[in-house]
């Protein structure tokens, strides 16, 4: 596990506990998240394996009828084997990340959602405790919303790509070979259909972005229509996702998942990522909310973490750490938790991190996108969000006219160079 420390950020973040494709859904704009490349053909080697994986599956209950239907006619997705062995092609910053997934039109969306699904939240949150704007960062991460869940240019039929992987992917192969036979057992149980199963290359699914162990052994039928389903209405999704993070994760009812603080010059010493303190006791060493507020509830506990040298300061509870355990990324927790903050309506970081830009609003992106477009990059529409069209046209005009680091990454100093004259 990773601990709370400064990362340098890969675009296509992948060693994830559940879906290794942080890249792909968190931005839904990563230069290594390319359209899926079409099924190969398998080699002879493939209907062998078959044969011989046919045990494991019925020791593990699922039935030879399921097998023999599901797994017969199966054409290994071998474009898998790119993704997995794939290097990102740069690296972003801490404040780019979080620029990124917490773009003003996710925030936007974060809150229309609150809105449009405020019955929805209010009763997992009675259920299980969790608060709903850590929902909405976690669904708007995992899948902008809904928005990319079924959308082919980053998903595919996950049986296929497990099967891939089982078969022939020697790292981790236990891990694969498990998790084609969850899908495997899901299909027997009735609970999907092969066709229906769609995710990332890594077997990830829905709203939420469910490996099939976490819809089989987390999975909630939260609207009662017989089956627990990742797809569809986000009943179940987020319903299961609260389970999964009270059950895994220790998500503890009331707590917030901490705050940036400020604190005196003297006191980052004290910043040490290990030592718990009650907000109280944080308090009379001299930390305070930007805002002035008192700590809602001073008896807690959290930690003092700084990700960045000279960057805004946080402290952490148990649900920050609650968060975490959904991927393990301290990055990608942080991002999570101020995407939910965004959706409530709460302001951005007082503290720009080092060498940071505040995030374009969604007028400038799309003034990004028009000027890229009328220079014959293609961004794939106008429309605000900066997704992985716009990121490799953003990184072939900053290759073009010399920008460095060229990174792909959609803010005001791209804008500014594209006003430029040509």
């Amino acid at each position: 596990m990773m601990r709370f420390s400064t990362e340098t950020l890969m675009q296509n973040s992948w060693l994830t506990r559940r879906a290794w494709l942080s890249g792909i859904l968190g931005a839904g704009c990563s230069l290594a998240c390319a359209a899926a490349s079409p099924v190969h053909a398998a080699p002879a080697s493939f209907s062998h394996w078959v044969v011989t994986f046919r045990g494991r599956a019925m020791k593990h209950g699922i039935s030879e009828a399921t097998y023999t239907r599901v797994m017969s006619s199966i054409e290994p997705d071998t474009s898998v084997f790119a993704q997995f062995r794939s290097q990102p092609e740069f690296t972003a910053q801490l404040w780019q990340y979080i620029n990124r997934r917490c773009s003003e039109w996710r925030a936007v969306t974060g809150r229309e959602r609150a809105k449009e699904y405020g019955a929805l939240l209010a009763r997992i949150e009675k259920d299980y405790g969790v608060d709903r704007y850590i929902m909405l960062g976690l669904w708007g991460m995992e899948s902008s919303f809904g928005d990319v869940m079924t959308n082919s240019k980053y998903m595919r039929p996950v049986i296929p790509a497990l099967a891939a992987l089982a078969w022939r992917e020697p790292r981790r192969r236990r891990y694969w070979e498990a998790e084609l036979l969850n899908a495997l057992l899901i299909v027997d149980r009735g609970w999907a259909r092969p066709s229906d199963m769609i995710g990332s290359w890594a077997g990830a699914m829905g709203h939420t972005q469910w490996m099939p162990e976490v819809w089989l052994n987390m999975g909630v039928d939260y609207d009662r229509d017989g089956r627990a389903n990742p797809f569809g209405k986000p009943d179940d999704s987020l319903a299961g996702t609260a389970h999964y993070l009270v059950e895994r994760g220790n998500y503890r009812r009331g707590e917030s998942w901490g705050c940036e603080v400020t604190l005196p010059a003297n006191r980052r010493r004290l910043a040490d990522n290990r030592t718990m303190r009650s907000y109280e006791k944080w308090h009379a060493l001299g930390l305070r909310r930007p805002d002035g507020a008192a700590f809602p509830r001073p008896r807690d506990q959290a930690k003092l973490w700084l990700p960045v040298s000279g960057g805004p300061a946080f402290l952490v509870g148990q649900n920050f750490r609650a968060v975490y355990s959904y991927n393990p990324s301290s990055s990608y927790t942080l991002a999570l938790v101020h995407l939910g903050d965004l959706s409530r309506g709460d302001p951005p970081f007082k503290q720009q991190f080092p060498g940071g830009e505040r995030a374009p609003t969604m007028k400038e992106v799309m003034e990004i996108q028009r000027r890229l477009s009328e220079r014959g990059f293609k961004t794939a529409g106008v429309d605000g969000r900066a997704g992985s069209d716009t990121v490799k046209a953003i990184l072939a005009f900053q290759r073009q006219v010399g920008m460095t680091p060229a990174d792909g990454y959609a803010g005001l100093k791209v804008l500014a160079r594209l006003r430029q004259s040509p």
